[in-house]
């Protein structure tokens, strides 16, 4: 009777990689060549990793965007303070070699579960919790100088677009005019590999993005999109990173301005920062992000009495409110604007915010049909 052979693993074709990811690839390995070297030296392997502190983060006048300082925190492995911090960063920085490796990408949450396990011979986990995985991916992404998604990780899908405009999503074709109620999802790594732009498939001639997706949905029912021949996107509140690096392709690459509808408080006035000159938390991301000819198109706190809204749409500031107002105002990008310290101003005086849906109680449709064809003909905007 013949011998049966011993079953073989089939070979994993061999992933081929990008010109992105071979740079990426090639930052990676660079890390662990020089935790070989010093090992192979007998010094104590370190890292050194850009603060992402707020006293490292300063506003360029000149690029009208927030950058980050020189500042570096170093961490050592044979320091007892830092050595879980420097074994989780190079364990993150593997875990991101494995994917490339394989041509695959995963969620924050999918890496997290990867790297998370029980260290052999101790009660300790390399991580507890996935905040605790998603700051190492932060400090890897700004050692390396490599996005995140040059790591292969995406974040959750939030925020959506419909309008004249056609792309190719992975090679797909879509057609943003014809995705119905929902719109196209707009994906978490919108890179150039994976959506690609054309001015010759985009007749819109602006971008509108509003704050929430129920504001979003009345603009889509209503079909401003078509009236106005725009795109209309929404990013679920803050905008994830997917939305913000998607409007500013769609911006520099398409040359389409944005204006932003937003609610007239300070988290609308915060969220229209980020967009137009990035966040202090990624700052290291502002140059591929943030949008600094953006303008804010409302709601304004002229509004309450501009609309003739009733007193029933109020809602009071709170003590953070104002708190949150006082800092904002302090913004080296608003400071010296006067329009933006009036606005400020008069919102902290009128002692209430609005929300973008409270144009709902002069009409269903007042926003869509009134209030923001009213702003544009007059470019009655804030910058």
């Amino acid at each position: 009777m013949a011998k049966k052979r011993p079953a073989t693993t089939p070979r994993k074709p061999k992933v081929k990689l990008t010109p992105r990811d071979k740079k990426t690839m090639a930052r990676l390995t660079g890390l662990a060549d020089r935790v070989v070297t010093a090992a192979n030296a007998r010094r104590d392997p370190y890292v050194d990793i850009p603060s992402r502190t707020l006293s490292n983060i300063h506003y360029s006048p000149r690029k009208r965007i927030l950058e980050m300082g020189n500042n570096k925190n170093r961490r050592q492995l044979f320091d007892l303070s830092q050595a879980k911090a420097y074994m989780r960063t190079v364990l993150v920085a593997s875990g991101c070699k494995q994917l490339l490796d394989q041509g695959k990408t995963t969620s924050l949450r999918g890496l997290y579960y990867m790297l998370k396990h029980t260290i052999d011979g101790a009660k300790e986990n390399t991580f507890d919790e996935q905040n605790e995985c998603d700051t190492i991916i932060e400090d890897v992404e700004v050692l390396l100088n490599s996005i995140r998604e040059e790591l292969h990780l995406y974040a959750e899908n939030r925020g959506a677009m419909v309008g004249n405009i056609t792309l190719r999503d992975r090679g797909d074709v879509i057609d943003c005019s014809r995705m119905g109620s929902g719109g196209y999802a707009i994906p978490s790594i919108v890179e150039p590999e994976v959506i690609e732009l054309s001015r010759k498939k985009c007749d819109a001639k602006f971008i509108l993005h509003v704050e929430k997706g129920t504001v979003w949905q009345r603009f889509n029912e209503d079909k401003f999109w078509e009236k106005h021949n725009c795109i209309l996107t929404h990013g679920a509140g803050q905008p994830p990173r997917g939305v913000r690096r998607m409007l500013h392709r769609l911006h520099n690459e398409l040359k389409l301005p944005i204006y932003c509808v937003l609610d007239n408080d300070p988290w609308g006035y915060y969220i229209y920062s980020v967009l137009k000159q990035g966040s202090i938390n990624l700052a290291f991301e502002s140059q591929r992000m943030a949008v600094p000819d953006a303008k804010y198109l409302g709601l304004r706190s002229i509004d309450f009495e501009r609309c003739d809204l009733s007193d029933s749409v109020k809602i009071a500031l709170n003590d953070n409110d104002k708190k949150r107002a006082k800092q904002i105002a302090k913004y080296p990008w608003f400071e010296k604007k006067r329009k933006w310290q009036s606005e400020i101003q008069r919102m902290l005086k009128n002692d209430f915010k609005l929300e973008v849906e409270s144009l709902i109680s002069k009409d269903i449709s007042y926003v869509t049909e009134v209030y923001v064809p009213e702003r544009l003909e007059a470019q009655d905007w804030l910058d």
